[in-house]
């Protein structure tokens, strides 16, 4: 798996009325938690925007006071109007403790049922994985070349080695419909926007 560097500071006081000055300067509250003890942080804005908004899993490599730490993003805070960045928790990847994150789904190879005419649905854009952070891989590779019109894979029958797979076994990932029913799921998709306006009128 990837890692992206970026570089933190200190963050000397912790409190509403701070939080709020530091972002008017670029920068986001953080906590550092898992290792020997907790670090509250400040990131720059744009190092965090680079990291997240990207479909690849990456672990960070956040260095403080000349010390890297190697962690991962366990929550983020946005503002529930603007959309902006508020907090972020990371938590340090310790040797040999197990971390869970969510890895993307890379789909390979060509499914019979779509060449007999069925539709591909990818259900699921990622998968949530349990190990330790050097056995997880950067995706996670898929084969539908078995897939007949309305077969599936769930994420039960995704084998990793070194690694665990703890999203719900029943999810489907991704699965091939048959004509009726991606004319019948567009069929309610176009009665349910047409249904407002005749509300409307």
């Amino acid at each position: 798996m990837k890692a992206v560097s970026i570089s933190g500071s200190l963050r000397e006081n912790v409190g509403k009325k701070d939080a709020k000055a530091v972002r008017k300067q670029g920068l986001i509250p953080a906590v550092l938690y898992g290792g020997e003890k907790q670090l509250p942080l400040l990131i720059q804005e744009k190092d965090m925007n680079a990291l997240i908004y990207t479909p690849e899993v990456q672990y960070v490599e956040l260095t403080v006071d000349n010390k890297t730490y190697k962690a991962t993003i366990q929550e983020l805070q946005f503002h529930p109007v603007s959309g902006r960045l508020l907090h972020v928790d990371f938590l340090e990847a310790v040797a040999n403790r197990p971390v869970t994150i969510a890895i993307p789904v890379k789909i390979t190879g060509t499914a019979p049922g779509v060449l007999r005419g069925g539709k591909l649905a990818k259900k699921a854009r990622k998968v949530k994985v349990r190990g330790a952070l050097e056995n997880i891989p950067e995706f996670i590779t898929v084969d539908i070349s078995n897939l007949d019109i309305l077969d599936s894979i769930r994420a039960g029958q995704i084998q990793l080695e070194n690694v665990e797979v703890v999203d719900v076994p029943s999810t489907i990932i991704v699965s091939v419909l048959s004509s009726r029913n991606v004319t019948e799921s567009e069929t309610a998709s176009t009665e349910g926007e047409e249904a407002p306006a005749a509300a409307a009128e």
